[in-house]
């Protein structure tokens, strides 16, 4: 396969693999298991201590935890972008436990729903436990009612010690966050794994729209694919290869930077802004592999001519930007094609334009080969 091939990745078979295998990657449990606060029966333990995944910078570059952007950033970026940037969207945190019973709080700084996603995927706290081979199974998902959550995530479990992960909401910001078992059982923090990452930046379907999940996002249902973490800097309406993302996106080591901005950005923006950004973060990183993604195509474009023009003239500029790119002499530098991203019935999108968990396990289905594919090579 040549590497700046432009059809070859869309050819792609499910097949392809490499060696990532999930017990090499796992981190080993942290061997210090912390003390915890008790509390009516409950022992409770807090994720500053253990740290999460999911994060591109250091606790102390940080203004709140769990941010996805440091505070250097606040002044430098749209006002827009820092202020999504404070969801918690892509972090996640492990623990391993024997509890049959987990319980979680934590406190939302905005509001539990929106219109079109549930308060499930924007505020919940998605969990996820090992079964025996080592594969990652959907457990519970935390409902909230209010700001201030204090629930039972799972009881009743069968008995035994397990791994456990845990998804952050994806349109909100939290704060202090705690996990609490019953007094007597076991809980030890998993530290956060240091393989590099896989980041993506995007728009809103990045940042998670319309999961019912945090757990069934992009981004997160890749990572249980690879086994690899993964660093979510979705934007929602603001993922516009705006130069100075590139500047702090290529702070982050990466394995692959995958750039899916189409769906905010028209024609002309594309022309103006998808080979500067490109050039941007290869100055950085002049290695790492970096994958533009073409848009979705809306579930209501074979019925609306307006919203095929669109595709046809923004996958136009990205492809030409990409020509001129490799023609420059940017290596390692791959493309994606979008048109059948979430299928080609017109049933993978919440309102037409966001997946939802059917297309977005459609698009993992088809970007997974690929990953696979530019991982193996680099």
């Amino acid at each position: 396969m040549k590497t700046h091939s432009r059809r070859q990745f869309s050819k792609l078979t499910l097949g392809a693999s490499v060696s990532l295998a999930l017990n090499s990657l796992a981190s080993a449990a942290d061997p210090k298991k912390e003390t915890g606060d008790k509390k009516d029966g409950l022992t409770w333990y807090k994720v500053e201590d253990w740290g999460i995944e999911g994060r591109g910078w250091q606790s102390d570059e940080m203004e709140r935890f769990y941010a996805r952007l440091p505070l250097k950033a606040k002044e430098v970026v749209r006002k827009p972008v820092w202020s999504l940037s404070q969801h918690s969207s892509g972090m996640l945190t492990r623990f391993s436990s024997n509890a049959t019973k987990i319980q979680v709080r934590y406190t939302l700084t905005g509001g539990l729903a929106m219109p079109h996603m549930p308060a499930t995927g924007v505020s919940g706290i998605d969990l996820y436990a090992e079964n025996s081979k080592g594969q990652l199974r959907w457990v519970s998902v935390v409902k909230p009612t209010k700001k201030e959550v204090n629930a039972t995530i799972a009881q009743g479990f069968d008995p035994g010690t397990r791994q456990y992960t845990a998804y952050l909401p994806l349109y909100n910001g939290i704060h202090s966050l705690e996990f609490g078992v019953p007094e007597g059982s076991t809980f030890t923090p998993i530290a956060p794994r240091k393989n590099r990452p896989i980041l993506f930046y995007g728009t809103s379907i990045m940042h998670g729209a319309c999961a019912s999940r945090p757990g069934m996002a992009l981004p997160a249902i890749l990572g249980r694919q690879l086994g690899l973490p993964t660093i979510n800097l979705g934007f929602s309406g603001n993922g516009k290869m705006d130069l100075e993302l590139a500047a702090l996106i290529g702070e982050i080591d990466a394995s692959v930077y995958v750039l899916d901005c189409l769906p905010n950005m028209t024609p002309d923006l594309v022309t103006e802004r998808a080979e500067p950004f490109v050039h941007q973060l290869r100055k950085i990183r002049p290695d790492t592999p970096i994958l533009l993604v073409e848009d979705r195509t809306y579930g209501y474009a074979w019925i609306k001519e307006s919203a095929r023009q669109r595709h046809r003239g923004s996958r136009a500029a990205l492809v030409l930007a990409y020509d001129k790119l490799v023609s420059s002499g940017i290596k390692n530098l791959h493309y994606m094609e979008g048109a059948n991203l979430l299928g080609d019935d017109n049933e993978g999108t919440t309102d037409g334009s966001h997946p939802n968990d059917l297309g977005f396990m459609r698009q993992a289905k088809l970007t997974e080969p690929i990953l696979r594919k530019i991982l193996k090579k680099g």
